[in-house]
Formats: structure tokens, C-alpha cells, sequence
């Protein structure tokens, strides 16, 4: 090549391959292919996104060699420009969690995902709250306060009885009777509560 030294000869064969000299580029990926392997080694990369980061890391220097300016530094270069593609096989790695297509086909559907959920959620809590408006004044007070009202989820009996004056003892009975009157207003559809809760 030249006499120059290794800087030189390296300066000179950048050169020779940027113009499109075959022989040129071939001894530069002879040379440095070694340190691209090793690149992907360290970021410990499976053999197939490997070979992936390999390949990318030559067309990116091929792209850009002729805007190399110290080719002085070529393996410097070349050493980040593995480095980068590596860790961006890496970080879509993350993101992208591969699946084979029969577990998702076995996979049930996320309830939240499906479109008419709400709709489907707003039109049960009409129907219940229909239905609860037909319960008799009684059982509409003792659910209110036992059941939607109830403070965390769990009602205070003690409360409860002191703010619909009734005692504590018949508010368990007269809860059990009102929910079942619910139920049947949803699943049968019966007229007008009949007040005797």
C-alpha cells in the first residue's frame, strides 16, 4: 500500500473503497470484522440478532464511509457504530416481547379490550338501577346504606340502624329479603315492589 504507515495505509484503502474498489473494501471487513464480532459479543446478543447487528453495522459504515473524516480512527468508529446498532436490537428487545401465535389464540380476551364493554356495563347499570327504583322505599333505604353507601365496602350495622330507626337484629333478614326482591325484578321482570319489606 504506502509507506506512510498504518495510519496512512489505513487513510488510503477508506479512500480506494469509497470510490468503489472492491479489493479495498474486501481487506477492510478482513480486518475489522473481528472487532464488530466482539462489539456484539460484549452486549451479549442471541446469534441471530448477532448476525442482524453485523450486517447493519457494515451497510451503515458502507453508507457513510465516504463522510469519514480521520480514517485514522476508522476502528473507533466502526466499534461505536456496532455499539449503537447493538443497543437498538436491545432496547426493541424490551418493548417487543415475542409470542408464538398459538398462545394468543389460546389466550382469553382481556374484557377491558372489547369495544363494547361500556356500553354493555352502562346498559346493566340501568336495568339494576331500574329495577332498584321498584323496590319499596324500605328496602331502597336499607340497600342505600348497607350496600351503596356503605363506607370502604363494609357497612356499619350500629350506624346503619340508628339512620333508618330499626334494630340492628332485623336489618340482616330485611337486607336478605330486599336483595332477593332485586334479583327477581331483574331476572323476571315482575311489576311494581309490593312495599311489605
Amino acid at each position: 500500500m504506502s509507506d506512510g504507515g498504518p495510519l496512512d495505509e489505513m487513510a488510503l484503502l477508506v479512500s480506494r473503497a469509497a470510490a468503489g474498489n472492491s479489493e479495498a473494501w474486501d481487506e477492510i471487513v478482513r480486518r475489522y470484522s473481528g472487532r464488530v464480532w466482539a462489539v456484539c459479543r460484549v452486549h451479549r446478543l442471541a446469534p441471530a440478532d448477532a448476525a442482524d447487528v453485523f450486517q447493519q453495522t457494515w451497510l451503515r459504515v458502507l453508507e457513510n464511509l465516504d463522510s469519514l473524516r480521520d480514517p485514522a480512527k476508522f476502528g473507533a468508529w466502526i466499534g461505536t457504530t456496532c455499539r449503537n446498532e447493538s443497543l437498538a436490537v436491545i432496547r426493541r428487545a424490551r418493548r417487543a416481547r415475542p409470542v408464538d401465535d398459538t398462545w394468543l389464540a389460546d389466550r382469553p380476551g382481556d374484557p377491558a379490550d372489547d369495544p363494547a364493554a361500556p356500553f354493555l356495563v352502562a346498559d346493566r347499570d340501568a336495568e339494576l338501577w331500574q329495577a332498584f327504583r321498584r323496590l319499596s322505599r324500605r328496602c331502597r333505604d336499607v340497600l342505600r346504606v348497607l350496600v351503596v353507601e356503605a363506607e370502604g365496602g363494609r357497612p356499619s350495622y350500629e350506624l346503619a340502624a340508628a339512620a333508618l330507626g330499626m334494630p340492628i337484629g332485623s336489618l340482616g333478614p330485611t337486607r336478605g329479603r330486599c336483595l332477593a326482591q332485586l334479583r327477581r325484578f331483574l331476572t323476571e321482570g315482575i311489576g311494581d315492589a309490593d312495599g311489605d319489606s
